[in-house]
């Protein structure tokens, strides 16, 4: 079988180009559209176009141009650039220069193209015999179904099945091997220029990662956060030495992305420069949020990186919070009051664990968190630290409460039934009456939040109850209980409905 193929290039492309000059000076900011936790790194692989998210591209560099219309050929981009979104300025004679003509060529140079323009031509394939390498020699007649059909010399026409090379004389005109930007520059002034392209590319993305250390001590706790940005690049391009920026927030895109402005493009450029700290720069952009790597850092095509996005916060104070869960989530939308009496009568419910805590600087945190999975550890009686749960939460400003779900209690469980129930559709009203008992068999006592949601009709008023509750919002409550080690808890409740 075919296993490789060699070109034999005999001659290189000629150009009346004016070539770009010097090494790169490669900016980046990355958008990620990504739902939290919803990639990991061993799913990356040939992602490309699909990743959800994508790039800006800022590239600075010197170029030479000749005065009037000369043509320049730009080869370093990405394999998945948005042409459309292309933007080339001189930052030495921004007014004498201009771009009259954009030509974007992609028609890559592969096996297939080049044995499809060899067609009538004359090429070289290489056999292996034993030990011995054997070439023929003859006019490429047909290449298809993978078997090329050679007319020898002495008019012998003969089928190749399987081969180990080509050679080719040249590469024929209009194919490359990278994608090319043509641009015909209108130029006053001739000779070296410092200019300016951007563009928009698809296959980049990032993430957060949050990692939790947990400690406990009674009903107290705190813990340490640590907070990991993942970068994935799969444009098709690499990015040396280059400034990375990171956007979070929700930003809308409409179906065709109009170029960046050459003075917004000029105000990022000079923002790079700002802040040499080795981490992460949080700053405000529009509505959005922006992290400025201060320092550069290397962005190979099919790489992915992880950065620290801020240093650890020690010592956060947090609270675990038990929720024991039975009565069904109220609807969005009443037509008219929920009727059935046999409606979320008895259930087993659930008890689950949660980790609040406070995004406050007085918390030791008080930052912009961006989207992402949070994973939380604990040392266990011997010391290690073990996984406990993990959760994800979304775009989260500063002074917010932040609410982590961990799992399900193993030893707080309970069950809610209806006791009484009467139905007045003349005077249009509702009684119900409930009954919740939560047991707990820890060897410690435990704190429960017993969740209730109001489900049968907007307005409604508890006209009985067992304990004191606080209301969550227009359609929970929350009764607060301590339930000793090995010991039950009863919340009885009466609410009546209105309408």
């Amino acid at each position: 079988m075919r296993n490789l193929l060699s070109l034999a290039i005999t001659a290189a492309m000629t150009t009346t180009a004016a070539l770009a000059a010097e090494t790169p000076n490669y900016s980046l900011t990355i958008y990620s559209s990504a739902a939290p936790g919803s990639i990991s790194t061993d799913t990356l692989v040939n992602y490309g176009g699909a990743l959800p998210g994508y790039a800006l591209v800022r590239d600075g560099r010197k170029m030479d141009l000749k005065a009037g219309n000369g043509v320049l050929r730009f080869t370093d981009v990405a394999k998945r650039i948005d042409p459309t979104t292309v933007a080339f300025e001189s930052v030495t004679d921004p007014a004498g220069t201009r771009v009259v003509e954009q030509n974007y060529q992609f028609d890559l140079v592969n096996r297939d193209k080049l044995l499809e323009r060899y067609v009538g031509e004359t090429i070289t394939v290489e056999q292996q015999r034993g030990d011995a390498l054997e070439r023929m020699v003859g006019k490429l007649l047909s290449s298809a179904d993978g078997s090329l059909i050679l007319e020898r010399p002495n008019g012998e026409v003969v089928t190749i099945g399987s081969y180990s090379n080509v050679l080719f004389p040249s590469l024929p005109g209009g194919l490359i091997t990278r994608p090319t930007l043509v641009w015909l520059v209108n130029a006053k002034q001739g000779g070296q220029h410092d200019t300016r392209v951007s563009y928009q590319t698809q296959g980049m993305t990032w993430w957060t990662d949050y990692n939790v250390t947990l400690r406990e001590a009674g009903d107290a706790c705190d813990m340490d956060l640590s907070a990991w940005v993942t970068i994935v690049n799969q444009s098709g391009g690499s990015y040396p030495e280059a400034q990375l920026k990171l956007v979070a927030g929700e930003v809308n895109r409409a179906p065709a992305a109009p170029p960046p402005r050459a003075k917004m493009m000029r105000n990022e450029l000079a923002a790079a420069s700002v802040g040499q700290d080795a981490g992460f720069q949080e700053s405000q952009l529009f509505e959005y949020h922006l992290y400025t790597l201060g320092r550069k850092s290397d962005l190979p095509d099919n790489s992915t990186k992880q950065l620290e996005l801020f240093p650890t916060a020690s010592r956060v104070g947090c609270k675990k919070q038990l929720v024991f869960t039975a009565a069904p989530q109220p609807w969005t939308y009443w037509a008219q009051p929920i009727a059935d009496q046999g409606y979320g009568a008895t259930t087993q419910g659930t008890v689950g664990a949660f980790l609040e805590f406070d995004n406050k600087e007085a918390n030791k945190l008080g930052m912009p968190m961006p989207a992402g999975r949070v994973r939380v550890n604990q040392a266990s009686a011997d010391g290690s630290l073990e996984f406990i749960g993990e959760d994800v939460i979304k775009h989260t400003p500063r002074n917010e409460t932040l609410r982590i779900k961990l799992g399900n209690a193993f030893d707080v469980v309970g069950e809610r039934k209806q006791t009484n129930f009467n139905i007045d559709t003349s005077a249009k009203t509702i009684v119900e009456t409930f009954e919740i008992s939560v047991r707990n068999r820890k060897k410690t006592a435990a704190k429960v939040v017993v969740r209730e949601y109001l489900y049968r009709w907007s307005q409604w008023n508890v006209t009985a109850k067992s304990h004191e509750f606080v209301k969550r919002d227009a359609q929970t409550i929350d009764f607060p209980v301590e339930i000793p080690a090995d010991g039950e808890a009863k919340v009885t409740y009466s609410v009546r409905y209105t309408w």
